[in-house]
């Protein structure tokens, strides 16, 4: 078990037990920008990573009720548990109701709930505003002691480099309630056939592009057909490949999509195997190598 599980699994046993929770046979679901658990009580408990997660999480939760109230497809805050979010040793710990899924949803699907997403008005919330898609990269750039270098002065200059193009594209003129992270993976579809949008730790007022842009970058990177881009911007009534900006946002997400493993590359041995892998397609301006979200397995001859 890499050292960032560990850690996760000791904050869910002394938070637990504080709160008087069951964690016995507790399930760890994933550990990426949060260690994430499955209770037997149909509870999920999101352990943080992201040095900015207390300040960030009290509005998620604000959002997530929100959305709740107003009928929308997202996951529930569990607050019967406690005052959340509940910090404990520095990390900051969330729960929310179990949906148990069944089968994998569509690009399609995610097209449309995107859509009714961006028609919502932006809830009375203080949320932040998407100005700098680069800012947490830029970050974990200075902060880094994994990165070479090389690589880190390769980074901070196309970050720059970005950062300004982004600028230029206007996008700030018609701002909507963002998921952030709007990637299919994100979406279940319950056992009852409707789906619903997880993993809300990105929510923020912004450009719809970058909502969209998951997807089309899921082509380039990891492993999307034509057909899966071609359904979902049927499904949510425009084509993203149509806009100006296109190629600037897709180089912005491939700069975005490293900065999670540039964060965990000292603790989880998968960031620090994909960290070079990625930093090794940028640099050789390779756009449409394969990228990983978990570690590929091997297929025996």
């Amino acid at each position: 078990m890499n050292s960032l599980a560990e850690e996760a699994f000791t904050v869910l046993r002394e938070v637990c037990e504080n709160l008087g929770i069951d964690h016995r046979d507790a399930e760890l679901l994933r550990v990426r920008s949060n260690a994430v658990f499955k209770l037997r009580s149909e509870i999920v408990v999101r352990i943080a990573t992201a040095p900015n997660a207390l300040t960030r999480l009290p509005l998620v939760l604000a959002v997530a009720r929100w959305l709740a109230e107003q009928g929308f497809p997202a996951v529930r805050p569990a607050d019967e548990i406690s005052e959340q979010p509940v910090v404990h040793e520095g990390r900051v710990v969330t729960f929310w109701h179990y949906v148990p899924a069944s089968g994998r949803p569509t690009t399609t699907e995610l097209g449309e709930i995107l859509r009714s997403l961006h028609l919502l008005p932006v809830p009375p919330v203080a949320l932040r505003r998407f100005v700098d898609p680069l800012c947490e990269v830029r970050r974990a750039v200075d902060r880094s002691e994994e990165l070479t270098p090389c690589q880190r002065a390769w980074l901070r200059d196309r970050i720059a480099e970005l950062t300004e193009r982004w600028s230029d594209l206007g996008v700030e003129d018609s701002p909507v309630l963002l998921h952030g992270d709007a990637w299919i993976d994100n979406l279940l579809r319950c056992t009852d056939g409707h789906v619903v949008l997880c993993d809300w730790d990105g929510v923020a007022v912004g450009p719809r592009e970058w909502d969209l842009v998951h997807t089309y970058h899921g082509q380039r990177r990891f492993g999307l057909t034509a057909a899966d881009v071609d359904a979902f911007a049927d499904a949510y009534g425009s084509d993203l490949r149509s806009w100006p900006g296109y190629s600037t946002l897709m180089e912005v997400r491939d700069i975005y999509a490293v900065g999670i493993h540039i964060r965990n590359a000292a603790a989880d041995p998968f960031s620090r195997r994909e960290l070079p892998r990625r930093l090794n397609s940028l640099t050789r301006g390779e756009q449409h190598a394969r990228w990983y979200m978990a570690e590929p397995v091997s297929v025996s001859q």
